[in-house]
């Protein structure tokens, strides 16, 4: 059902009935280790390139949140996946593995809201009993694709963020137990006219801060409806920009509840410039840390809005700015 002019509200409340993740071992040096499924010790994951390995981080999200659901992959009528690679390989090729009817998604790093968008629609409108969604990066992989290879050894400025490696996927079904999906706000295409793809945060703020007007206007709510506010991974400049501009559209969301997943995932430490990034970010985070908090009666109903940048390497080179994109998803759970 839409509310206003950009907003689902789902009067059935799909549950997300199982929920997985895959990360590896950067992650695992991060505050979140004790929330993943599983951590790998190297970024190989046993395969002979970066890219198979995302491949086989998505299979393994999937594989698991099935099988927490105590389903078989008959059971699912859709699977819908997505992330970083050219013509999202990684998605399409875990499909291969899963013999799934198939939908590819590519929102950038909104991918991971997007897809649980998508799949809580297609429940809510019955035109699927379940539906398994996912998304996955890898560090290496994407700093080969859209920036330079680790052999190179570039400096990056203090405005970059560390593409997360890691996986996530989420099983929805009609009703059960675990967190209820109750609306979902499509962003918009945003674009400041920033063309610098080492200052992700800044050029994502505008998006994330369109869609979350969008979604308290269209629903007639106020943050404090909330527990916790996360955006996707806007790391520590954008989070920061996005703060500013809520101030200036008149939304002020208390700080106690506003975060990142760029920024819960990595520890101070940990040499990731401005924060985590990448398709990866906000899924691990929110399937993992997120849902267990959530689990444990800390958080009820959260706001989780999953930040995408839709630049290719072919539209830097042709010197195009930056289109930004956003979408927010709400989830309540009764324990």
């Amino acid at each position: 059902m839409l509310y206003g002019h950009q907003t689902w509200v789902f009067p059935a409340k799909p549950t997300v009935l199982s929920a997985a993740t895959v990360v590896g071992p950067f992650e695992a040096r991060g505050p979140l280790a004790e929330e993943f499924d599983i951590i790998h010790g190297d970024l190989w994951l046993g395969q002979d390139s970066y890219e198979k390995a995302e491949k086989k981080m998505m299979e393994e999200a999937c594989e698991i949140a099935v099988q927490k659901a105590g389903l078989q992959k008959q059971d699912i009528q859709f699977f819908l996946g997505g992330d970083l690679l050219n013509q999202i390989i990684s998605s399409s090729f875990a499909a291969r593995t899963l013999a799934v009817p198939y939908l590819g998604l590519f929102g950038a790093c909104s991918t991971s809201m997007e897809g649980l968008a998508l799949a809580s629609l297609l429940i809510d409108s019955h035109s699927a009993q379940y539906v398994l969604c996912g998304t996955a990066s890898h560090n290496t992989a994407v700093e080969k694709q859209f920036r330079y290879p680790t052999e190179y050894g570039s400096q990056k400025p203090p405005t970059a963020q560390w593409t997360v490696t890691g996986a996530g996927a989420a099983l929805l079904g009609p009703d059960g137990q675990g967190p209820k999906v109750t609306a979902a706000t499509i962003g918009r295409v945003v674009d400041m006219g920033l063309s610098d793809p080492f200052n992700m945060g800044a050029a994502m703020a505008p998006a994330a801060v369109d869609t979350i007007t969008a979604h308290f206007r269209d629903l007639r709510i106020a943050p404090d409806e909330y527990d916790l506010i996360a955006t996707g991974d806007l790391g520590r400049v954008g989070h920061e920009i996005a703060k500013d501009l809520l101030t200036k559209h008149d939304l002020s969301i208390p700080e106690k509840i506003f975060t990142d997943c760029g920024l819960l995932i990595y520890s101070q430490d940990q040499p990731v410039m401005a924060g985590g990034s990448g398709c990866g970010c906000s899924a691990v985070v929110t399937y993992g840390h997120i849902f267990n908090q959530m689990k444990k009666g800390k958080f009820k109903k959260v706001l989780i809005i999953a930040t995408g940048a839709l630049l290719s390497p072919l539209s830097y080179q042709q010197k195009e700015s930056i289109p930004c994109i956003a979408h927010a998803v709400s989830l309540e759970y009764d324990s």
